[in-house]
């Protein structure tokens, strides 16, 4: 696939006049929040033994007139719709339904102006349409002992709230097709910081085991120039990468190190995600082939190419990127693992591999979820250079 562009998917649209009410509303039924059928911008991606089922387009217009005003507004693209939050200080995000992919975070910087702080590349498809990753994205599959299978994938949009002075927060919502989870997804833009929150409500009667991530792509000049600060002395693992439906992965990744390349999100192996990476003794027998060890360097330079799995990071460290003369603090909540990924500086600065892919995970453990229970975890992707 040739790259068109990179960053795009950021309309300069006014944002309307602020209004102090919430609303909630969906844009679908609820019976078509479940993720049947995981259509966006840019793939299907149909779950194993499930029957094919169309959206209909999204109504941008009852969007605009039902939830705009809190610094939200809201334009169509294909049969997707991107919402964009912008706040007075000039910091913007852009969310796209009903994917529920966050393709740009600008935030305000010290010499007054913006800086896209995503890395997002939008491709062309073999059918000619867009093909859109990187990005802020959610993956998560959920699965108990009674064979129930469920990824969170198509959201609608339930309500916003805020003002464009300080804070404005979207919060979607999906619904398995049979009432038993619930997932909710708030995105929420701060002056000076951009959150992204999951609540699994857990309506059944068995527990659930949840695995996945928050997965972010932080733009860089260059891995070169790029720094990981606060990891000294966590655990971590080694580890193929972590590939979501939005990630981006340079070709022949792993190949310099005789590592495969192996998918480990993949909706149609769920079982053997949970047999295969929910157990310590499994963890045990691959530590021979895939090194286990423990940071020893506080300002890691993340010029070589890597892939692994903190299991003892600390919730707040920071990614620096001297080429761009800035900093991201990455902090999180209830999830208890980091996954972090660099191309490696081999590749073109500025280019289609200038990102750092940070994860808050459940990769190796699974997170339970009792019957009748609700788990929440978030990701905050902090600007300090303001």
């Amino acid at each position: 696939m040739a790259t068109i562009n990179t960053c795009l998917l950021s309309p300069n649209i006014i944002s309307a006049s602020p209004i102090s009410r919430s609303v909630s509303k969906s844009i679908f039924p609820p019976h078509l929040c479940s993720p049947l059928q995981y259509t966006s911008l840019t793939r299907n991606i149909q779950l194993p033994g499930v029957a094919s089922i169309s959206y209909p387009p999204i109504d941008t217009e009852y969007l605009e007139s039902e939830f705009s005003g809190h610094g939200v507004t809201f334009t169509g693209v294909n049969d997707s719709c991107v919402v964009r939050m912008a706040l007075e200080n000039g910091s913007i995000a852009n969310l796209m339904l009903p994917s529920g992919l966050i393709t740009s975070y600008k935030a305000q910087m010290w010499h007054g102006g913006t800086l896209e702080l995503l890395h997002t590349t939008v491709s062309q498809g073999q059918n000619g349409s867009p093909v859109i990753e990187g990005g802020v994205s959610l993956a998560c599959i959920c699965d108990n002992d009674h064979g129930l299978s469920w990824s969170p994938s198509s959201w609608a949009l339930h309500q916003v709230i805020g003002d464009p002075q300080e804070s404005i927060q979207v919060e979607l919502i999906c619904t398995s097709s049979d009432g038993k989870i619930e997932a909710k997804y708030m995105v929420t833009l701060q002056q000076d910081v951009l959150t992204s929150e999951i609540k699994v409500f857990n309506l059944g009667k068995s527990r659930l085991r949840m695995m996945g991530s928050v997965l972010s792509h932080l733009t860089v000049s260059t891995p070169e120039a790029s720094y990981a600060v606060g990891l000294e002395g966590s655990d971590f693992f080694n580890k193929p990468p972590f590939l979501a439906n939005f990630s981006i992965l340079p070709p022949g990744f792993g190949k310099k190190k005789n590592q495969a390349s192996k998918r480990l999100w993949d909706p149609k192996s769920i079982g053997g995600i949970f047999s295969s990476w929910g157990t310590n003794e499994t963890i045990a027998r691959e530590t021979e082939q895939e090194l286990e060890g423990e940071e020893t360097d506080n300002y890691k330079h993340l010029t070589e190419e890597m892939s692994k799995i903190y299991q003892s990071a600390p919730r707040n460290f920071t990614l620096i990127d001297r080429g761009r003369r800035n900093s991201v603090v990455v902090g999180r909540d209830g999830f208890k693992e980091v996954y972090m990924l660099s191309p490696g500086s081999s590749h073109e600065s500025y280019g289609r591999y200038s990102y750092i892919c940070v994860g808050q995970a459940a990769l190796l453990q699974p997170i339970i979820i009792e019957s009748q229970s609700e788990w929440r975890g978030k990701q905050s992707l902090h600007n300090p250079n303001m």
